[in-house]
């Protein structure tokens, strides 16, 4: 019998993810385990987010993604050996879709998360994209929707994740339209 063993993680990449348990997210931000890609590096880890204050599909009002990735020979272009990997989605009012400064301030809402959380990282690179579809035909006839989506990398200083974690975790529910919560004060769960 052939039986094939999985290769034990490398003590860094562990720490990596004994970083990214147990950490309260707002309640409206839903996390869930999925596959990582296995073709960028030995090791991975993907999570997904979803913004949905009542988790009915159809109250979502943002997602995103949210990758570890890990090389012990380093990457070039990721200038060390991890590299953070972070998407975030989310539709928008339609007056937005004209909006010239809407690319900027996506990339703010970025780079202010990753300042408020301490973040510490290199070679920070995205785009922001902006999409406006119109439906046509069909039994639901729609007005256009616009949607905004920032996609990111960075290589993280260290193997500590947790605050590039909360930066994802803060950008996404901020592309969502979800208001900060104030410093020093906890959401509640509602009642029951």
């Amino acid at each position: 019998m052939n039986v094939q063993r999985t290769p034990v993680a490398p003590p860094e990449f562990e720490a990596a993810l004994l970083s990214l348990r147990g950490h309260r997210m707002r309640r409206e931000f839903h996390l869930e385990e999925v596959p990582a890609p296995t073709r960028i590096a030995p090791y991975a880890l993907a999570l997904t987010g979803e913004v949905n204050p009542t988790r009915d599909p159809e109250d979502m009002v943002g997602n995103g993604r949210f990758v570890v990735l890990y090389d012990p020979e380093g990457q070039e272009a990721w200038d060390g050996q991890f590299r953070v990997i972070v998407m975030a989605r989310a539709s928008l009012e339609q007056e937005f879709a004209a909006d010239p400064m809407l690319g900027e301030v996506g990339w703010s809402w970025l780079t202010e998360a990753l300042a408020a959380e301490e973040a510490e990282h290199h070679a920070l690179s995205g785009t922001v994209t902006r999409v406006l579809s119109e439906t046509f035909g069909g039994l639901e006839l729609r007005s256009g929707e616009v949607e905004i989506e920032v996609r990111a990398s960075w290589t993280p200083e260290g193997t500590d994740m947790a605050a590039h974690l909360r930066a994802w975790a803060l950008l996404t529910c901020q592309a969502a339209g979800l208001p900060p919560v104030p410093d020093n004060v906890s959401a509640l769960k509602p009642k029951r």
